[in-house]
């Protein structure tokens, strides 16, 4: 199954096909879906967070007390506490983000539909993304999943990546690009 999730490492899709096998069994795929998103936000808010599931210097009952404070204060599903455990005890927290995508990836296929990641410079509104939504649907064929991403380095404009293809219309790339042609007119 390590075949799902274009992007995503051995060891992380076998542990996403893993947790969405389990979740399809228990028909908790939505609710794990959105524990995982849930936990996909604070991983991309929380450099704690993302420095605590890195660290090597954590003993495994450290990680195991911790990612279960973690679950429980987020108030994700049993099924995800469960599973988040498993991962904890086996020294895996590193690979999380890759699961996380990968379960993400499988349920996207399996429902026929494409996920985009989208940077912007400043938080959109469910209008933009509704709006981007239908146009990537347009090009693309498919009903396509947005994921969004701030990163407020690219000044303004968005980079759009869906699958193997990626857009970036951001101010950061343009001003980068004029400023190389810039060096060539001398």
């Amino acid at each position: 199954m390590a075949a799902h999730g274009a992007g995503v490492g051995g060891l992380a899709a076998r542990y996403a096909s893993a947790l969405y096998d389990l979740a399809d069994e228990q028909a908790a795929i939505d609710a794990v879906a959105a524990d995982l998103n849930t936990l996909k936000a604070m991983l991309g808010h929380s450099e704690d967070f993302a420095r605590f599931i890195k660290s090597p210097v954590l003993s495994r009952d450290d990680q195991s007390k911790g990612i279960a404070a973690i679950a429980s204060a987020a108030q994700v599903s049993a099924l995800t506490q469960k599973f988040l455990g498993l991962v904890a005890r086996n020294r895996r927290l590193f690979a999380l983000p890759g699961m996380i995508q990968g379960f993400l990836e499988i349920l996207a296929e399996r429902r026929g539909q494409q996920t985009a990641e989208v940077t912007s410079a400043v938080a959109l509104t469910d209008s933009q993304i509704s709006a981007l939504s239908t146009a990537l649907k347009a090009s693309g064929g498919r009903t396509v999943a947005v994921s969004t991403k701030i990163d407020p380095s690219i000044l303004g404009g968005l980079i759009v990546r869906v699958g193997s293809r990626m857009v970036d219309s951001s101010l950061k790339s343009q001003l980068q690009r004029l400023k190389l042609v810039m060096k060539g007119v001398g």
